[in-house]
């Protein structure tokens, strides 16, 4: 009797720890397949993570590999937006449950492309798109059926706390006169108000929407101050552009600033 006893209880502890690693990489798998199927349809671009990792002990997790991918037309500038690791916490008991408590997420160090040739901003693009896709641009959004991979992504969320740190813009200015210049600043931190802690919560793709929108508007607003700064110093370029440089480089900055502000 007590062998048989012994026995059962490895036998419950192993089916534990059995359900423990199913439960661990199905949601694991849910988490990546989700997000890629929805990403894309938020800022229609190629948008993927390469993995994302939770413990349902710990409630810890990681997403490694997030790629936003340039709009239309901006292919050849590689991505717009890129993260090697975030990390993130939920409240272990909400996993399974209808709507999922995340206590905290932080964004470390991404990198941003910001491309203009004055005419057109990528960053701007990509922002229209979210706005559009997710209704937020006061356009209805496109009603379409959705996958059954997608509905089942639109799972509901909470988020108590959501902050990217240490972002990097890169910045590339492709103009007459000035040639080509680019720069490298850093954006402000960024900490998000709480989503989603009423009782319907927020789906995955509202918070992911509201995350890239937020760090797109500081972005372009940081964008704005670099590009002028890179224009203003077109007049120095030597000898060979000109008697009228100074009006010349007022003239095509006169609407840089109308460009950036149509952003909202």
């Amino acid at each position: 009797m007590k062998k048989l006893i012994k026995f059962l209880i490895i036998g419950i502890f192993v089916l534990i720890i059995v359900i423990i690693v199913a439960v661990h990489f199905f949601l694991d798998g849910a988490i990546t397949k989700g997000f890629n199927t929805v990403g894309p349809t938020i800022t229609k671009t190629d948008t993927h993570v390469d993995a994302v990792s939770l413990s349902i002990l710990s409630g810890s997790g990681k997403m490694k590999g997030l790629f936003v991918g340039n709009p239309a037309g901006y292919e050849s500038n590689g991505f717009a937006i890129k993260v090697g690791s975030s990390s993130f916490v939920v409240k272990p008991g909400s996993v399974l449950s209808d709507k999922v408590v995340v206590k905290s997420v932080d964004i470390e160090g991404p990198e941003v492309n910001l491309e203009s040739d004055l005419k057109s901003i990528n960053l701007k693009k990509l922002l229209n798109n979210i706005q559009e896709s997710t209704g937020s641009s006061g356009k209805e959004p496109p009603k379409e059926a959705a996958p059954k991979e997608q509905a089942k992504a639109q799972k509901k969320i909470e988020v108590d706390e959501f902050v990217i740190n240490g972002t990097k813009l890169h910045v590339g200015l492709t103009a007459p006169l000035v040639g080509r210049k680019t720069a490298t600043v850093s954006v402000p931190a960024i900490k998000l108000p709480p989503m989603g802690q009423g009782p319907d919560g927020v789906t995955v793709s509202e918070a992911s929407s509201i995350a890239l929108q937020a760090l797109l508007k500081a972005c372009l607003e940081q964008g704005d101050q670099v590009i002028a700064d890179l224009m203003k110093g077109g007049q120095f370029m030597g000898t060979n552009v000109g008697t009228n440089t100074t009006q010349t480089i007022q003239n095509a900055t006169k609407g840089i600033g109308d460009l950036f502000k149509k952003k909202q």
